[in-house]
């Protein structure tokens, strides 16, 4: 009996001691989690690179001018490029730096420059959570897809939706932009979420500017 009771404090030491090491860096990147508000359908999610430049998905961002909430302030936003969906999902955005709060003015999201590999834990943040997930072998999915779509995380239902940012949980740098999620789809049942994609940094970093680079 003295030996189970000693077994469950261990146990609860652990989690206890999980809770207390966890690392204040994961919540943290939920500083660079956007919004983009559009009237008709979102709110969508982007991410803030700094100096008054926002990453998110091209699919979502419309034409029209675009407002984007950033740490609780509305702000007009101007497409600096937009890619197409079926090429490079991505649209770069600027907003005006100095109505910026003053914790973000100074702040800087780097690329990562390491290739994604299979395994990796990786953090998706949006600016209501933040969740782990881990990158999957792009062997999930048909061949003829595998090459282009070939970051892939798992933890479909938890983690968020297009134009959320994906970051190397160790690192804590940019690892891609989340662009779509495949489904196997059985003759004789429903569609099930297998994975989703996210661009990748080496995409983001040849897609942006020189002239906004940093």
């Amino acid at each position: 009996m003295r030996l189970l009771f000693g077994l469950l404090m261990a146990v609860a030491w652990c989690g206890l001691a999980d809770r207390l090491h966890a690392d204040p860096a994961d919540e943290s990147l939920r500083l660079y989690a956007v919004n983009i508000l559009h009237e008709s359908s979102g709110p969508w999610d982007a991410v803030y690179l700094g100096k008054g430049l926002i990453l998110s998905a091209a699919h979502v961002v419309n034409s029209a001018t675009p407002v984007v909430r950033i740490s609780g302030i509305e702000l007009p936003a101007k497409v600096v490029k937009i890619g197409e969906y079926e090429q490079v999902d991505l649209a770069l955005l600027s907003v005006d730096e100095e109505r910026l709060p003053v914790n973000l003015r100074l702040r800087r999201m780097p690329l990562c420059q390491q290739q994604p590999r299979v395994g990796q834990q990786v953090i998706v943040a949006v600016p209501a959570r933040i969740a782990r997930s881990r990158i999957m072998s792009p062997n999930v999915l048909a061949p003829s897809v595998r090459a282009r779509f070939s970051t892939l995380i798992g933890d479909v239902a938890t983690t968020g939706n297009s134009g959320s940012g994906v970051f190397d949980a160790n690192r804590k740098c940019l690892m891609g932009i989340m662009s779509r999620k495949f489904q196997t789809r059985p003759p004789n049942g429903e569609p099930k979420d297998i994975a989703k994609y996210f661009v990748p940094a080496s995409t983001i970093a040849a897609f942006i500017p020189t002239q906004y680079r940093f």
